[in-house]
């Protein structure tokens, strides 16, 4: 059968050959895949100038769809889309300018959950340190009494099970 090829963006294989994995590697496909797949992590601005660079879509406007999809070089967002896209550019930047004049971390940051997360286990420590005994075992609500189940699903006695003479180290 021989050694293939797993292409990661195309979520296909096939069989690796130099002819086989140029051929596919300058195919439209998988050259539409790859620009799909960073296009992914491409930042909120650089989306909003090539979104406000298109002309909108006639065909997407009148129904909802296009044939081309993302591939379409015409803008498939409304006015509202592009307001909502021009606030997150805008917060973006506030929150680089905050951190850039050396001003104290927005609260919902990871420092603030860390902060939370501290004291929770603090106060938890402390507390588990007044408690001297555990709280005895119960049963859920709605079980039947102790003495209707079997001896495989009854707590154990408060010392724990008696251990057989045989089974005790010598």
């Amino acid at each position: 059968m021989g050694k293939r090829y797993f292409c990661d963006y195309c979520d296909r294989s096939f069989q690796d050959n130099l002819h086989n994995r140029k051929k596919h590697l300058n195919g439209v496909q998988h050259l539409r895949a790859k620009r799909l797949w960073y296009d992914l992590f491409r930042d909120a601005a650089a989306i909003l100038q090539e979104e406000q660079t298109k002309k909108p879509c006639r065909k997407f406007l009148q129904t909802g769809q296009c044939d081309f999809g993302p591939n379409c070089r015409f803008s498939h967002m409304t006015e509202q889309d592009l307001e909502k896209l021009s606030a997150q550019v805008q917060g973006e930047k506030r929150l680089k300018e905050l951190q850039r004049e050396g001003a104290d971390i927005p609260p919902g940051t990871i420092e603030d959950w860390l902060d939370k997360r501290a004291q929770r286990l603090s106060t938890a420590q402390s507390n588990s340190a007044l408690l001297e005994k555990p709280a005895p075992f119960q049963y859920p609500p709605g079980w039947p009494p102790v003495q209707e189940l079997p001896p495989s699903l009854q707590a154990p006695p408060p010392g724990g099970w008696p251990v057989p003479p045989s089974l005790q180290w010598g």
